[in-house]
């Protein structure tokens, strides 16, 4: 089985395909990712968000998605003054699963500002059959 501990092409692709899609306002998320046996572990770092309202993920075509929404409110009253700060943002990342993972057998959890995805990956991964392209004359 492959090294899961390095990067993968989608990692260094991941900011060109936003730039494509468009997606320049939104934050990557930072991600640890590791092999816990044969599964692959993505830790995600999104502190201060509601996991059943304000984050989002999914399973499509060999990719993991996570995409979350964050709004952080302050406000702060004393006899000096009134002070209010706002953040919010939209944050994404995709990083590409172990060949054979099975969508239905991929969990999330959260706790403590973490979002943690575990994807089983079979022992082996599936062969592929290589086929060869027959060469036409023009």
């Amino acid at each position: 089985m492959a090294d899961l501990n390095k990067w993968t092409p989608s990692d260094f692709l991941e900011p060109f395909r936003r730039f494509l899609d468009g997606d320049l306002t939104q934050s990557s998320i930072r991600v640890e990712q590791f092999l816990d046996g044969s599964t692959l572990v993505v830790r995600a770092e999104v502190p201060g968000i509601d996991p059943e309202t304000d984050v989002d993920v999914s399973v499509a075509d060999g990719m993991l998605h996570i995409k979350a929404e964050r709004e952080e409110k302050s406000e702060q009253q004393d006899k000096y003054g009134y002070r209010s700060e706002f953040r919010y943002g939209s944050l994404s990342r995709s990083v590409s699963l172990p060949p054979g993972t099975r969508e239905e057998d991929v969990t999330a959890t959260y706790k403590d500002g973490v979002l943690e995805v575990r994807a089983p990956a079979p022992e082996q991964a599936p062969a592929t059959e290589k086929r060869k392209i027959q060469v036409n004359r023009s």
